[in-house]
């Protein structure tokens, strides 16, 4: 190929593509600094059942999670994680908790997320993921889901799901709002779905979940998916994130972003004004489905409000 020819196809796909996140001065950016702790078992159901879970009446009457368990999540980590409680299959070596440093921003017409945290070991416990060393999800909801802003992650986490007490062993049952479902127990809400018209309903009001999700290995590019939760995850058939990511000197710094109005049915539209509840997870030492850890509920608003995280124009 000549190089003038070779110069254009380079400049043209320059110009569709988003402008790097690394090109932001991420210097000029707050940071805050979160704890990510590992859940085991606990489950929307199991929060909401008293002989369970010993805020279960607050939580039931209108507190929410970080009400009762902001600053705590060390402590609830190491607990979990050790076997001692909400985890009958405990891994011989994880972590309780992670660091995680989350900066938010707004350049034009699209939203970035950069998150960093310090690696674990690697080599602990089970491989239950050969193929993915590391994965970072985040979760994003606009209000239409009313438990998102009081219990964030664990309004789609049942006790049904794949590796929860309830599991049913024919099937596999993935993340799902109450929503989608008829009718909902102390075992989760099954496969007791709501009729597909009332679940495009649902979806066209905007009762679901965001769900931005990389499978990190170093020395390779991420591999992205991106989704929404209603009865299920499904995979969106337009994907509008994009990832990118580095390590280095034991630290994993990944960059999420995407257009602020991507102008279709499965994905939120950020505007000024409103608040919305965003939720991160890791997936660290080759872990797998529950085997994560997770923040508690967050809020983000778009250039200036009242919120954990302002994204504003840089």
């Amino acid at each position: 190929m000549k190089s003038s020819h070779r110069f254009f196809w380079i400049a043209a796909l320059l110009a569709l593509t988003p402008a790097s996140v690394w090109a932001l001065d991420w210097t000029r950016v707050e940071a805050r600094d979160l704890i990510l702790f590992y859940p085991g078992q606990a489950s929307w159901e199991w929060a909401l059942t008293p002989s369970d879970h010993s805020g279960a009446k607050k939580f039931r009457e209108g507190k929410n999670c970080r009400e009762c368990h902001d600053g705590e999540e060390p402590a609830m980590g190491d607990l979990i994680a050790s076997g001692r409680k909400l985890e009958p299959d405990p891994v011989e070596g994880k972590r309780g908790w992670i660091p995680l440093k989350v900066q938010v921003a707004r350049e034009g017409e699209r939203l970035y997320l950069r998150l960093e945290w310090p690696d674990g070991d690697q080599n602990v416990g089970r491989k239950l993921d050969p193929d993915a060393e590391v994965k970072v999800t985040v979760m994003l909801e606009d209000g239409h889901t009313v438990e998102a802003l009081r219990a964030g992650c664990w309004a789609a986490c049942h006790d049904d799901m794949i590796g929860m007490p309830s599991a049913p062993e024919a099937r596999e049952i993935t993340k799902y709002l109450v929503a989608s479902r008829i009718g909902i127990s102390r075992q989760g809400g099954g496969e007791n779905f709501r009729s597909q018209a009332e679940l495009d309903k649902l979806l066209n009001q905007g009762q679901f979940y965001e769900y931005w999700h990389a499978e990190l290995n170093r020395g390779q590019e991420p591999r992205v998916s991106d989704g929404y939760i209603l009865a299920r995850y499904q995979p969106n058939p337009v994907p509008a994130v994009t990832v990118e990511a580095t390590h280095k000197a034991g630290r994993w710094v990944a960059l999420f972003s995407r257009q602020l109005e991507p102008g279709d049915p499965y994905h939120k539209d950020i505007v000024a004004g409103k608040t919305y509840f965003i939720g991160f997870a890791i997936h660290d030492a080759y872990a797998a489905r529950r085997y994560h850890h997770v923040s508690l509920e967050h809020t983000l608003v778009l250039d200036q409000g009242e919120a954990d995280f302002v994204a504003t124009q840089q």
